[in-house]
């Protein structure tokens, strides 16, 4: 689908997008160069184009990534990119922006980051792009809609990084709680990737065990087992800003998600990850660019996937749309 407002027109082939495994990044700074190495080591594109505006530290970053191709097992190349890099690139990553500073709210960047997309969008959009743009630019939720909207592309190829950090983080913690490995928890952070997520504890589970009976179980010898979930739930949301303010940034986490959507759209995985989609009736929201699970494949998002959701997250979920559609509309994104 694509936006009827969309202020950039172009002629997207809708039904086939760019085939082959070049990726574009745009974006030298520690989110992006942590994604960068990524694809690296894991072999996932044949060919890795890096933009930035800071043409030296790019050059630089090349070299050092390139010399770490003979070690990686694979024999990406790795070059300094221009926009004519998204004429046939698969994938375009777009990590450009300004960061968020210690203490700001990922939605209070908005303001400084609408426009910067703009002109980005743009040149990708005017270099004749027509495969899967990924996002990771905080806020992401708002910024994935704002690059569907000034793109033209349909929908379904524009993907935000939305909750696939915060999952992470949350299925991580939830492991150490419970001692058992991260890949064995299955649980889901929905909503805005930001201060109104909420971890979805009624469908979730631990070692195949659902989550409620675990809880209920283990609430018989300890009676704090309650508040020790929520400081989980907490510390994820809220991790962000602890690790900004240690080491001015987030980015190995951020990184591995964003290759690990990059490898579920290369390899056609057709795998359910938490990312920022756009709703077109699910949860009961429309227009709208939010975290929820959805399918993902070569053709970007397949589908949405409606988690069943109790009264209690059906409510946090509804703020946090409303939260977003707030933004959104002071960003005049919106009609």
């Amino acid at each position: 689908m694509i936006h009827p407002n969309a202020s950039h027109k172009v002629d997207v082939d809708v039904e086939n997008p760019t085939p082959g495994n070049k990726v574009v990044l745009i974006g030298a700074g520690d989110v992006g160069m942590a994604y960068a190495s990524a694809i690296v080591n894991q072999g996932l594109s044949d060919h890795l184009a890096i933009i930035d505006l800071n043409e030296e530290k790019v050059w630089g970053e090349v070299q050092d990534l390139n010399h770490a191709v003979p070690w990686s097992g694979h024999n990406t190349r790795v070059t300094q990119g221009t926009y004519e890099d998204c004429r046939d690139a698969a994938v375009v990553v777009n990590c450009a922006g300004v960061a968020q500073r210690d203490g700001e709210t990922r939605l209070e960047l908005v303001g400084r980051n609408v426009k910067i997309f703009k002109s980005i969008v743009d040149e990708v959009m005017d270099h004749g792009f027509n495969g899967i743009f990924v996002v990771a630019t905080n806020p992401v939720d708002v910024l994935a809609y704002a690059t569907w909207k000034f793109s033209g592309l349909p929908s379904n190829r524009v993907i935000g990084s939305g909750t696939v950090l915060d999952t992470a983080r949350y299925r991580y913690a939830l492991g150490e709680y419970f001692g058992t490995a991260a890949t064995n928890v299955h649980a889901y952070v929905i909503g805005e990737h930001g201060d109104t997520e909420l971890a979805v504890t009624s469908s979730a589970s631990a070692a195949g065990v659902p989550l409620k009976n675990r809880l209920e179980k283990m609430s018989e010898t300890d009676p704090d087992t309650s508040n020790k979930m929520e400081e989980i739930f907490v510390k994820t949301r809220d991790a962000a800003y602890d690790i900004i303010r240690a080491k001015g940034s987030t980015s190995y986490g951020i990184g591995g998600g964003l290759a690990r959507i990059t490898r579920a759209v290369l390899r056609n995985e057709e795998v359910v990850l938490p990312v920022s989609a756009l709703l077109e009736g699910q949860y009961g929201e429309e227009d709208i660019y939010i975290g929820t699970p959805a399918v993902i494949n070569r053709d970007g998002i397949k589908d949405v996937v409606e988690l069943s959701l109790d009264e209690h997250e059906s409510e946090q979920f509804a703020h946090s749309a409303k939260v977003l559609r707030v933004v959104m509309n002071q960003a005049e994104l919106t009609d």
